[in-house]
């Protein structure tokens, strides 16, 4: 009972912020409070009008699109390298490639600016934000791979080495479908957090800001709070649509592979 009531409290806790997103997104009113004053769908007539708005959201598509293909690539390389082969300090190596999931973020942002700046005298800009991005990216990647090609049998690309084919044409003709499940759900998680990341993108942003960055600078402004909360609303329903699409993917991917689905997103 006790339980019951932690975890329902929790959620609460956890979820109330959101739900009150969309209940002030259509609030016809400046002021964020109750009472509500009436509804209107004004908030969200102003996204279309706000054309710097647009400039972020379009970098910050470029970025997260970036992100998840790059990201993705090296997961797959690491996932296959890491479940079908084995070599010296393959434990250690791993363990090193997935620290940045344990690092705190404003940590890893200062100490790229000051590589990327001091060190290697680059300009801020996408390109420093995408690479970034692909660094707190892969884990979750190699993450998600992990499960797709620990489902796997290597017997049968075994199999298809036997009848002739190369270890390119094994991989592109037998393992790479049964694991695309996993890719595709690898690239939608990647692209939901390199869309949503700020502290990095804050530190790394150039002339033109993500969408984050750029919504933290509208908090200057009392007025534009029904604004935010109106993207806000459009942010969460498209995160939690991304992450569903993700999740069927990689349940799809265990199936298909015939192995135990230990657990996932959802």
């Amino acid at each position: 009972m006790k339980l019951r009531v932690y975890a329902i409290a929790y959620l609460i806790f956890l979820y109330a912020p959101i739900i009150l997103l969309p209940i002030f997104a259509f609030n016809d009113a400046t002021i964020i409070a109750f009472p509500l004053s009436g509804f209107t769908t004004e908030w969200f007539a102003e996204l279309t009008q706000n054309r710097a708005l647009h400039a972020a959201v379009q970098n910050s598509l470029i970025i997260a699109v970036c992100t998840a293909v790059f990201a993705t690539i090296l997961g797959l390389c690491a996932a296959r390298a890491g479940a079908m082969s084995d070599f010296p300090g393959k434990k250690g190596i791993t363990g090193f490639i997935m620290l940045p999931l344990v690092l705190p973020e404003i940590i890893v942002a200062v100490a790229l600016l000051v590589i990327l700046r001091q060190v290697l005298g680059l300009s801020l800009g996408n390109w420093t934000i995408i690479m970034a991005h692909v660094l707190i990216c892969t884990p979750f990647s190699i993450a998600i791979l992990n499960g797709a090609f620990g489902a796997l049998d290597p017997s049968m690309e075994e199999a298809a080495l036997d009848l002739g084919e190369s270890r390119w044409s094994a991989f592109r003709l037998v393992t790479l479908p049964l694991v695309m499940p996993g890719i595709i759900s690898s690239m939608l998680i990647s692209f939901t957090i390199s869309l949503d990341e700020f502290i990095i993108a804050f530190f790394l942003t150039g002339s033109n800001p993500t969408m984050p960055v750029y919504i933290w600078g509208l908090l200057r402004f009392p007025k534009s709070l029904p604004v935010i909360m109106a993207l806000g609303t459009i942010l969460v329903a498209l995160s939690v649509i991304l992450l569903t699409i993700a999740e069927i993917f990689r349940r799809r991917g265990v199936r298909r592979a015939g192995g135990t689905d230990t657990g996932g997103f959802l």
